[in-house]
């Protein structure tokens, strides 16, 4: 399985939508070898499954936001459904094969190692938050020496703070 589907092929497929880590329906249909439509048919089966935080469908301006095009002449012709963590675990008791069981093992170890990053960029910055807590109530004067710690700390915000997203083209729309 590990020469099928790599650990970052997963995690790119990966998005934040309203605060969640989720899957598009189509990502999760390509790892599993299926159509989109069959996967959704088998959701849409055992409805009962999945709720709202399991799986839920996308709003016109997060599918943009996502920048996922519709077609009014082919292709997909509805929202995309997205999986939470939870629905993509309760994906495999739906698609019952082989391939999905590796699959939906993979995909679990990546939600864990993407909690497992998060987590260590939010200890590093109570860390950073404290350091810099303390030398600020320092009660020295301002310095050649203090001026380099505060380069030091604004450095370190920066590497930590997210990278800018950096504008796709959008399919059937102008770019001016």
């Amino acid at each position: 399985m590990k020469d099928l589907i790599s650990q970052e092929v997963i995690e790119r497929k990966i998005y934040l939508i309203r605060g969640r880590n989720v899957m598009l329906d189509k990502d999760l249909a390509g790892l599993y070898g299926v159509e989109t439509k069959n996967l959704n048919l088998q959701v849409k089966r055992n409805i009962k499954r999945f709720p709202e935080d399991f799986m839920f469908q996308v709003t016109k301006e997060e599918n943009l936001r996502l920048q996922f095009a519709t077609s009014s002449y082919g292709g997909r012709r509805y929202l995309p459904y997205v999986f939470t963590e939870q629905g993509v675990a309760m994906l495999s008791s739906v698609l019952n094969s082989e391939r999905a069981i590796e699959v939906n093992i993979a995909i679990m170890r990546a939600f864990v190692r993407l909690r497992e990053i998060l987590l260590t960029h939010k200890d590093l910055a109570a860390k950073i938050a404290a350091l810099e807590l303390k030398y600020k109530n320092h009660d020295m004067r301002f310095s050649e020496y203090d001026k380099h710690i505060t380069a030091i700390f604004e450095a370190i915000k920066k590497l930590m703070a997210p990278p800018p997203e950096k504008p796709r083209r959008m399919i059937g729309f102008k770019q001016e």
